[in-house]
């Protein structure tokens, strides 16, 4: 049985081997706003003062942002 990306995420496993569509779309599903400058990808969320600041690294997210946002999740309760 395949995992989402949220558990994924949250497990801390495979941080460098997230597609970044996948944790756009999972941060979209979670409610999270977002803007764009130039190939950062800004999200927000009203109920939390923290921004989420994303750049790809080709079709992957970089491990280092993924560990960022499983430390907000977890301080937020998300």
């Amino acid at each position: 049985m395949a995992k989402n990306t949220y558990d994924i995420i949250m497990s801390g496993n495979s941080d460098n081997n997230i597609r970044f569509t996948e944790l756009r779309n999972m941060l979209e599903s979670l409610n999270f706003g977002y803007r764009v400058k130039g190939d950062h990808f800004i999200y927000y969320r009203n109920d939390i003062p923290e921004i989420i600041n994303i750049q790809s690294k080709g079709s992957k997210a970089k491990g280092y942002e993924v560990k960022q946002i499983r430390l907000l999740f977890k301080k937020y309760g998300i």
